[in-house]
């Protein structure tokens, strides 16, 4: 196939063919390689693995709702708490396992005493899984 010409007459046609042998050598080169690499994904050592049913106990950690509202009351999943009742029974729970998580809640004007209170407490009993619940900003 020849790209250029002598002949003046023809010489501002379009060349309207496609050089298809860089094609061709394109796929002949991809074909040696996978004539090459396709005994090599099946070829695997066959040997009787010993069969084991277990799983792992995924046991769900409970889920404590501890709330203060704006006055600087404690409530424990809705039921009204003192201080030492709370810290009380964050000792019980931190000795569980596993040990549960606490979500709190704490109104947008309570003093912060209250909530480091809180977390002084829980810290004590050795829980760790605490959480901060807050609503997501309007706009």
């Amino acid at each position: 196939m020849a790209f250029a010409s002598f002949d003046r007459n023809s010489g501002s046609t379009p060349m309207s063919d496609i050089n298809m042998v860089p094609l061709i050598d394109v796929m002949l080169v991809m074909l040696v390689i996978f004539i090459v690499t396709a005994p090599l994904l099946t070829h695997a050592v066959k040997i009787d693995l010993p069969k084991a049913d277990s799983y792992v106990n995924q046991l769900k950690p409970e889920k404590i709702d501890f709330a203060i509202d704006a006055a600087g009351t404690r409530f424990w999943n809705g039921e009204p708490v003192s201080r030492e009742e709370a810290a009380q029974r964050f000792l019980v729970r931190g000795k569980q396992e596993p040990q549960p998580e606490i979500h709190l809640r704490a109104d947008q004007s309570v003093a912060y005493r209250y909530v480091a209170e809180t977390l002084a407490d829980a810290s004590k009993a050795g829980l760790g899984k605490i959480g901060f619940v807050s609503e997501p900003e309007r706009h």
